[in-house]
């Protein structure tokens, strides 16, 4: 496992603190990789609540809502019961029809590197849930968050 410290988590804005309870755990004593998905889930949400973008406001004023196409997890270290752990993120791509969120879980005290998750979310129309190109008041809310953004 990797002692590697997260050179971007401290750039990238916090989304949520979370600490590993006992039910976490797998047969080995090690947070299950099942349980990572809750935290990275609910970090995403909270990405959209801090752009004052959230799903039902993203609905409202603009008749889109985002769905997840792909997610995918790189786990660097081992948590155990009673880590204390952060999640930060923030978009990285940003395409015609969807973005793609990074998120890195880092141990509260040391910023040791724990978990990498990345989610593709595509945007689609409330009624039809057909993809459709990203709102242009939305795109603009992604880009002013992250001037380095890159092209799908």
């Amino acid at each position: 496992m990797s002692n590697e410290i997260s050179n971007s988590a401290s750039q990238l804005p916090h989304l949520l603190a979370g600490v590993v309870h006992p039910w976490h755990l797998d047969q080995f004593g090690h947070m299950n990789v099942r349980c990572y998905a809750p935290f990275f889930d609910d970090a995403s949400f909270l990405f959209w609540k801090r752009l004052g973008l959230g799903q039902q406001r993203m609905i409202d004023e603009h008749g889109v809502h985002t769905v997840t196409l792909r997610a995918s997890t790189e786990f660097r270290s081992e948590l155990r019961s009673g880590d204390c752990f952060a999640v930060a993120g923030q978009a990285e791509k940003l395409g015609n029809k969807s973005v793609t969120l990074r998120f890195e879980m880092t141990e509260s005290e040391t910023g040791k590197l724990l978990a990498v998750h990345e989610t593709v979310e595509v945007f689609v129309e409330n009624e039809t849930h057909a993809s459709m190109t990203i709102p242009d008041a939305i795109r603009t809310r992604l880009q002013r968050d992250n001037q380095n953004l890159a092209p799908a």
